[in-house]
């Protein structure tokens, strides 16, 4: 087909006559020439003439045949003159003569109408493969949102529940109470107002509210996702605000529950000080009736009656201690533990060191002196329910110790905190051991009986020294600590009596 077009094309511009007739003769034997020239540049053979190209019987014009011994110019001039026709001049490419393959009519036609068809359907192909791989994607889009809401829907169902739970547990400090309406503090079971429950109470809050922030923060991801694939889905939205209401929901409870162990615990507290006032009101009333008006005429004339082996009741040393290198304490001591260990008759503890001075016996394991949680073992047996003087002495330098039982040297030893000075600033209880600085009492610890006349001095006393006190030929206070009815103060229900040592002890020679 297109060497055919190209034939047609040769063929037009060929034979088309030249516009103006004008032109001189020697031009058209110029123009004859170059077609012979175009006519030479064909294959040799009758077909490629000129007439040839206009077909059987056509002609091109006059036209001048070659006569053997020039007799064309002969001819020529006895010929009238006439217009020639002129042919352009046209230079056509040599075609060739075999005839196209299969294959090259398959090229020719991929060229023509049947091209755009294959394109157009090369083209839909890939549309629809385009719009398989968007349906697969959707899918698997709406497989992740059914799954994200699976899980959305189970974190829901777990923190109902936990609600539920700190619902039923605001209930319990109600349930525990009597029929008079006051909770029994006393009790074994866990208490509201204790640190455990309120820790475990905040650790559960925290770990509720970093849930549903995350939840929170993963639900617009997932929604934005969606927007740009398929049509949101039209769960999130419930979903979102039953996690709001829950959420507030939640932390409304929390609240009241702060509430209500604030109010309890302040409740508690107010109805413990009454009692202890009430207490110490009666022992003091009973004290003036059965020993007159003049029992507290000494300041030094009392004693700390602790009656009652629990963790309440002790005695508290209004006065702290300065930066201490040695020291000596003395005190009167009678135990009403019945045979088993004293407890703790006193402790002394500062900020980062509840152990920094503390006197007790355990069970039958001997008594016990502890420094800065050093420990050293006194030769001291306190357990007949007698009155007994003891004192105790320690320096820094090489840690050494001395302990007095009734004025009587019973041991002594080094290495007791060696080079450890006293620290300041701290809290002295009578009665029981602390845990933390001036609380956490146990009532496994605490001291049972009666506590006079404790001293504290800030050197060491001469054996001399203690031996006067003790036989009350030489009474000396405290130059730190001096027993004086001002400086302690009874809580609990201990309570202070008026007593005088050295009547006690002659009184007891007396009856001995």
């Amino acid at each position: 087909m297109l060497a055919f077009l190209g034939a047609i094309v040769c063929i037009i511009a060929s034979v088309h006559p030249a516009a103006s007739p004008a032109r001189a003769p020697s031009g058209a034997a110029a123009d004859n020439d170059s077609s012979a020239g175009a006519a030479a540049l064909l294959p040799p053979g009758p077909e490629q003439s000129l007439s040839a190209l206009h077909g059987p019987g056509g002609s091109a014009g006059p036209q001048e045949l070659p006569l053997p011994g020039g007799g064309g110019e002969l001819l020529a001039s006895a010929r009238p003159l006439q217009h020639p026709l002129l042919f352009s001049r046209f230079l056509c490419t040599p075609l060739a003569t075999e005839c196209p393959t299969p294959s090259d009519g398959a090229a020719v036609q991929g060229d023509g109408p049947g091209a755009g068809q294959q394109q157009q359907q090369r083209q839909r192909e890939e549309e629809l493969l385009a719009l398989q791989s968007t349906a697969e994607q959707l899918r698997q889009t709406a497989l992740q949102q059914k799954a994200r809401i699976r899980a959305d829907q189970e974190a829901i169902r777990e923190l109902t529940g936990k609600l539920g739970r700190c619902e039923s547990g605001l209930q319990l400090p109600f349930q525990d109470t009597g029929p008079s309406g006051r909770q029994d503090t006393m009790s074994d079971g866990p208490a509201w107002d204790s640190p455990a429950v309120v820790r475990e109470l905040e650790e559960a809050v925290r770990a509720l509210k970093e849930r549903i922030e995350k939840i929170e923060q993963e639900l617009p991801v997932h929604g934005n996702v969606s927007t740009t694939t398929a049509r949101p889905l039209p769960a999130q939205d419930p979903l979102h605000t039953q996690m709001e209401t829950l959420e507030a929901q939640l932390l409304s409870k929390v609240m009241a529950l702060e509430k209500e162990r604030s109010s309890l615990s302040n409740s508690n507290h107010k109805q413990q000080q009454a009692v202890e006032k009430e207490l110490s009101a009666l022992q003091d009333r009973v004290a003036e009736l059965e020993h007159g008006a003049s029992a507290y005429s000494p300041p030094d004339a009392f004693k700390i009656n602790i009656p009652v082996k629990n963790n309440y009741m002790y005695a508290r040393v209004r006065r702290t201690l300065p930066e201490l290198y040695a020291f000596t304490i003395c005190m009167w001591l009678k135990s009403k533990s019945g045979g088993m260990g004293i407890g703790t008759p006193f402790s002394y503890s500062v900020p980062g060191q509840s152990n920094e001075m503390v006197l007790m016996e355990a069970g039958h394991d001997p008594m016990e002196m502890l420094i800065n949680d050093k420990v050293a073992q006194l030769p001291l047996n306190l357990k007949d329910g007698h009155w007994h003087h003891i004192c105790i002495s320690w320096t820094t330098r090489d840690g050494l110790w001395s302990a007095y039982q009734d004025g009587q040297l019973r041991g002594s030893s080094d290495n007791l905190a060696s080079w450890h000075p006293i620290k300041p600033h701290g809290v002295i209880i009578l009665g029981q051991e602390q845990d933390t600085l001036g609380g956490r009492f146990d009532a496994t610890q605490a001291f049972v009986g009666e506590i006079a006349q404790f001293n504290l001095w800030d050197h060491i006393l001469t054996p001399a020294q203690i031996l006067g006190i003790a036989n009350c030929t030489s009474p000396l206070l405290g130059n730190i600590i001096p027993w004086d009815d001002k400086l302690v103060e009874a809580f609990g229900g201990a309570a202070k009596m008026p007593f005088d040592s050295c009547k006690s002890k002659a009184k007891a020679k007396a009856k001995a």
